[in-house]
């Protein structure tokens, strides 16, 4: 019987025994595509910068009535907000929130999908005719009316919580092509022997068939967290989760509310988080090219 994992392309037997070989070799494969390698550092900069730089940038949070939407200059590049705060240290510390709900989403959204997927399409029956019957019923609520009833019950003030309900409405999609995967999977002959050997069927979901899935699960990782980004901004500029005020969202959502897309010199105070999700959003999408290096042998050829 073939091992999954050992046919998983882009993963050796070697690799797997020494963690820092596998990293080097993932990243050598993903560096092959240039364009989707620097979309994939710039993605992992501001990540990774939007939880240090809170840590190491202070931050003035009462302003000046001086300096009210200062045009940019050299002391502050992006202008400075309706109190006189500078709005590129707000930009640089303003992606924690947002970052934390795009990736928290895309986990238990992975997990649950996969997890339930699988079983559905392996189990059949009963167990696969009622996650899907309960997948299509979360198809059909409205997610945005759904997030404006909820917030009039729930004080939603924790990026952990909106995670959790993002992903409780986001999982249906990728549960039902994850099973689609499964039902063509469970066909193979490795599967057959692995049931004949009575190998159990969490041995059989989860070390023979997800990992011959694997680059289909972490594509859709990295879709699910563009897409809970934009959700997220989009229900933090609405007014619906209150998050804190160093958040990209709640930038937008002061910009409007404060008449700053009315004035010309508070422009950059728009913009600055705009860009910074729309940059983020755009190297998140490149990395799906480098990861196609990783796991689509036939784009490698004789690497």
């Amino acid at each position: 019987m073939s091992q999954a994992l050992s046919a998983h392309p882009g993963v050796s037997m070697r690799s797997r025994r020494n963690p820092l070989a596998g990293t080097i070799r993932v990243l050598r494969l993903m560096a092959r595509n240039k364009v989707g390698f620097v979309g994939f550092v710039i993605a992992m900069i501001i990540i990774v910068g939007s939880y240090i730089t809170p840590l190491v940038i202070p931050f003035n949070s009462i302003g000046s009535t001086d300096m009210i939407y200062v045009t940019p200059s050299w002391a502050h590049p992006f202008g400075t907000d309706y109190e006189g705060r500078d709005v590129l240290i707000q930009v640089l510390r303003g992606g924690t929130d947002v970052v934390t709900v795009g990736l928290l989403t895309a986990l238990f959204t992975t997990v649950i999908a996969v997890t339930f997927g699988a079983l559905s399409g392996f189990a059949g029956g009963r167990v696969d005719w009622s996650i899907t019957g309960l997948a299509d019923i979360v198809l059909t609520i409205p997610t945005l009316p759904l997030f404006i009833a909820i917030s009039g019950l729930v004080n939603l003030n924790s990026a952990w919580q909106l995670a959790i309900l993002l992903a409780v409405v986001s999982w249906p999609l990728l549960l039902r092509a994850v099973r689609s995967q499964i039902l063509s999977l469970k066909q193979r002959d490795y599967v057959e022997a692995a049931r004949a050997l009575d190998l159990g069927t969490r041995h059989i979901i989860f070390r023979e068939m997800l990992p011959n899935m694997m680059s289909y699960i972490v594509i859709n990782f990295v879709l699910t967290a563009t897409s809970a980004i934009y959700l997220s901004v989009t229900l933090v500029f609405l007014g619906l989760v209150p998050l804190s005020e160093s958040n990209w969202g709640v930038m937008l959502n002061l910009a409007n509310v404060r008449g700053a897309v009315f004035l010309p010199n508070a422009l950059p105070y728009i913009l600055g988080p705009t860009f910074a999700i729309v940059l983020l959003q755009f190297c998140l999408v490149l990395t799906l090219r480098s990861l196609d290096e990783v796991f689509n042998p036939r784009l490698r050829g004789g690497a």
